[in-house]
């Protein structure tokens, strides 16, 4: 089974093939982590030939939750709808998540729909066609499907020549959209298809000028007043791409070819024109080659190509008129830009481009927004100017480094304060070496004959502890430490140390939470020790169906915050046993004095459940509002 992708330009539609589908390699069971509602209009949609889709964005749309699966998706699949909803896309199906995941960011960022097409191949042969539209509404991702098999395209004999007949018709069509026209002695001669491409009929006056010229839209004006200046006996021919405004409105884009004949004396004796219209349509947009390179940069605000900058028929991109500050429609280009740069020398070196003195400038300057002082830019720039046939070229680039060197800037005021910062980090190790030395000395003489308990739980501390310095460092930030992002990367590294594959993690950590190091460290190696033994204690039977461990931290009252810890096991044969002959309450007992914190294990129904209340820094003391929790 392997995938290529392909996007048809003149479509605006990507192509994805997939060869020789496996069911079994497209889906993988994954637990639930969010109870479906009911579906809208789900009896409705149970009628519609069309196969609806509908997914939840989470992690701001860089995953999403099934909400429903077409039918016959299900059907071709053998699944049962229970087994899909409630699922992340990327665990139940990352193939298909691959597939469509920069599809669904799209929509789910701009809100507009995209469509898509993808085609089944069974031994190269197409065995079903589905198209597809991606849609948001009211915060959810809609993918309707449209699914159909290769019968319904095999043609008959008369679609055939149906078809054939189109094409000529076709081709007859592009024809009459090529046109020419003959000058001499100051008159036009226009053939038929030049009236085809403009819409209009002949009118008495268009042997006197040029018909084609005058409907130029002024963006593309420089390209024919260069024409007019170009055209002599050293250079007889011209090529190029010209845009018109039809008298109806459209915009055409026209392929361009002009040859003239000259006397003895240098003197014009006849002229030739042909054009083509290579427009899609007269209502949509071609795009030329250019344009293809300044798209590329049109989502750009810092960076500018700059398309023949030393030329008047020059073509920008949008960064350059946003640092600039001047709008497109208003921008008139000439060499008095330059005056707005602070640095001399860099003034001469542009003169001496523009006079073709050298051949390239690659330099650095500061540039006066609109010649103010007070609204200054970084800006870098290259340009070089070069010739292609018997032209004169130029091309450049032009980059907005301001930010960039102001956190350069920035990082060097700072350096004062790396010393401090390694101190901090040295101390911060020492000491959390020390705690993890305690630990070893505690476990040797409890579990001194059995060493594999020991290794397996240290490995889980030095590994949240690791995690916690490469997070931390990476920030330099040791006072607000994002709680939520520390316990997601902590549960899969449990998940994989202990073997725990078939236990289903559920964490809800308030994403507002913040710690500093000296709190989230204990609370860290409490999670850890609470995990660790529910992992062990608390699912003896392998076939326990859905085990799963439980954890919640929110606030409870200002800047308190309760930690919840369960597990759906077999339970605790007497808090009293745990209490008074286990090293690992003793060690969660210890850490949870170290957060100024309050433990109690629940009474629950079914498991074992834990519950610690702290204060979110040392700042507060529980006093008064732990008791009261505490009392809840």
């Amino acid at each position: 089974m392997y995938v290529e992708k392909h996007y048809r330009e003149l479509e605006k539609i990507e192509e994805v093939r997939i060869h020789n589908p496996n069911p079994d390699e497209i889906y993988h069971k994954s637990p639930q982590v969010q109870k479906p509602e009911k579906t809208r209009l789900s009896n409705v949609m149970m009628h519609v030939p069309s196969d609806i889709n509908i997914f939840l964005p989470i992690d701001d749309g860089e995953d999403y939750i099934i909400e429903r699966i077409g039918w016959n998706m299900l059907e071709r699949m053998n699944l049962p709808l229970k087994d899909v909803e409630g699922r992340k896309f990327s665990q139940i199906s990352p193939f298909y998540y691959d597939i469509l995941k920069d599809s669904f960011k799209e929509v789910y960022e701009t809100g507009k729909m995209k469509s898509m097409r993808i085609f089944y191949y069974i031994s190269d042969k197409i065995k079903t066609l589905a198209n597809i539209n991606i849609v948001l509404d009211e915060g959810e991702i809609y993918v309707i499907s449209d699914l159909k098999n290769t019968s319904e395209y095999l043609k008959s004999e008369e679609e055939k020549k149906q078809e054939e007949d189109e094409t000529k018709a076709n081709l007859i069509e592009y024809f009459s959209q090529t046109g020419s026209y003959y000058k001499t002695r100051n008159e036009f001669t226009w053939t038929q298809g030049i009236y085809n491409i403009i819409n209009r009929s002949k009118e008495p006056n268009d042997s006197y000028y040029n018909i084609i010229f005058d409907l130029v839209i002024p963006e593309d004006r420089p390209l024919v007043e260069e024409l007019l200046e170009t055209m002599s006996p050293e250079t007889d021919t011209y090529e190029n791409i010209i845009r018109i405004k039809t008298p109806r409105g459209h915009i055409k884009y026209l392929d361009t070819y002009l040859y003239s004949k000259f006397d003895e004396n240098g003197n014009e004796i006849s002229h030739y024109g042909l054009f083509k219209d290579i427009s899609v349509d007269s209502h949509k947009h071609m795009t030329r080659p250019v344009d293809f390179m300044l798209n590329g940069f049109n989502h750009n605000s810092k960076l500018s190509l700059l398309v023949e900058p030393l030329n008047k028929r020059y073509e920008f991109s949008e960064g350059f008129y946003k640092i600039v500050e001047v709008p497109k429609e208003e921008y008139h280009h000439s060499v008095g830009i330059i005056e707005n740069i602070v640095e001399e020398d860099i003034k001469n070196e542009l003169y001496k481009l523009i006079n073709s003195e050298i051949e390239e400038v690659n330099c650095v300057f500061t540039f006066n927004v609109h010649g103010n002082e007070n609204n200054q830019k970084i800006c870098e720039l290259f340009i070089e100017r070069f010739k292609y046939g018997n032209k004169n070229h130029s091309i450049g680039f032009l980059t907005d480094i301001t930010i960039a060197r102001q956190k350069q800037k920035e990082l060097m005021e700072s350096n004062a304060t790396k010393n401090i910062l390694i101190k901090e980090v040295h101390h911060r190790v020492k000491n959390n070496l020390q705690v993890l030395s305690s630990f070893l000395n505690l476990e040797r003489r409890a579990y001194g004959n059995n060493p594999n308990d020991i290794l397996d739980n240290m490995q889980a501390r030095l590994s949240s502890l690791a995690l916690l310095h490469e997070k931390t460092y990476n920030t330099e930030d040791f006072i607000n430490i994002n709680l939520a992002d520390y316990m997601t990367d902590q549960d899969s590294t449990l998940h994989s140390l202990f073997g725990a594959k078939d236990i289903n993690f559920v964490s809800e950590v308030n994403p507002n939470i913040h710690l500093s190091m000296d709190v989230i460290t204990p609370l860290l190696l409490i999670v850890d020790e609470l995990t660790m033994n529910a992992i062990k204690h608390a699912f003896p039977d392998p076939d326990m169906p859905n085990k799963t461990i439980y954890k919640k931290i929110d606030y409870i009252e200002g800047p308190i915050c309760e930690l919840i810890l369960k597990d759906n096991g077999i339970g605790l044969e007497s808090p009293e046993s745990l209490i008074n002959h286990n090293l690992g309450w003793e060690i969660i007992n210890n850490l949870t004095k170290q957060i100024s914190g309050e433990i109690e294990i629940l009474d629950c129904e079914v498991g074992t459940g834990f519950r610690i209340i702290f204060p979110e820094n040392f700042d507060h003391t529980l006093g008064y509002h732990l008791n009261r929790g505490m009392n809840k």
